[in-house]
């Protein structure tokens, strides 16, 4: 009779009693008494989980985002590369999540909506903060987080640094001039396309060979705002089939207010150039 494996045999640590483990590492303990359904309802967990998960994936993105651009400003650029490539990456899995959260009909979420309260994503301040980091800024957006003065100092502080736009286009000045205007922009305000950052941004791209880096530079943005805006489609598509026109439990239009987000660029000038090549 063949014995059960035994992985003590080939050197497996099985005694964890004063020792780390997997768990201790993780704080499985913590993470996986934080679903606190409020209602019996049977998809209100997955409609939990999903949140959460995407809250981590976000904390991720801006560890990873912050340190591109520390990169890019010590003129590390394929370290940032790198970064930036992997923040491509989570909003794919962010993508991914969707797909299982449209598996909830509206029947199964009309029967826990009401224990929301006010609660709503429009809420979240790590989603707002990447949108702040990535320079899609709007201080009118701080208001949702005035209870809270320490993400209101958190977010604040994000708008007093330059985006990760702002400082990809103080790495295209070091090969062509550009305004004054541009360089030196009031940081808290939503940053505004300019004729001559297109029209350095088309040089390189007429010319790849001559600046490479920057080149690589420009696709990577591009690659992060074409999965982040996948993202944003897959919002609106899972918020409309799930809910239909109705307005969203923290008071936006729902739908509506989500077709409004697809509209906005992040990186303009890396759109708009590939009309003239």
């Amino acid at each position: 009779m063949t014995q059960p494996y035994d992985p003590a045999k080939d050197g497996a640590e099985m005694d964890f009693k004063d020792r780390m483990s997997y768990g201790d590492y993780l704080s499985l303990d913590m993470l996986l008494n934080a679903q606190q359904t409020w209602t019996d309802t049977h998809d209100e967990m997955l409609f939990i989980i999903q949140h959460q998960t995407s809250e981590l994936w976000m904390r991720l993105a801006l560890h990873e985002l912050d340190a591109a651009r520390n990169s890019l400003l010590g003129g590390k650029a394929h370290q940032a590369f790198k970064m930036l490539s992997r923040v491509s990456r989570i909003f794919e899995q962010l993508n991914s999540a969707w797909d299982v959260l449209r598996t909830m009909t509206p029947s199964d979420y009309t029967a826990f909506r009401d224990a929301l309260g006010q609660s709503s994503g429009f809420q979240s301040h790590q989603y707002r903060q990447i949108e702040f980091m990535l320079g899609n800024r709007n201080t009118a957006m701080l208001k949702p987080h005035a209870h809270r003065p320490d993400l209101v100092a958190l977010l604040e502080a994000e708008l007093a640094q330059p985006s990760l736009y702002d400082v990809a286009i103080k790495a295209l000045s070091q090969s062509f001039s550009l305004p004054d205007e541009v360089l030196n922009r009031d940081l808290p305000e939503a940053y505004q396309p300019h004729a001559a950052v297109q029209a350095a941004w088309t040089e390189v791209y007429r010319n790849p060979e001559s600046h490479w880096e920057l080149y690589e530079l420009a696709e990577k943005l591009v690659d992060l705002e074409d999965y982040f805006r996948r993202w944003r489609f897959n919002h609106v598509t899972t918020v409309e089939r799930v809910i239909g026109f109705k307005r969203g439990t923290g008071g936006t239009g729902g739908v509506s207010y989500l077709k409004r987000m697809l509209a906005v660029e992040l990186f303009p000038e890396l759109w708009h150039l590939r009309t003239e090549l």
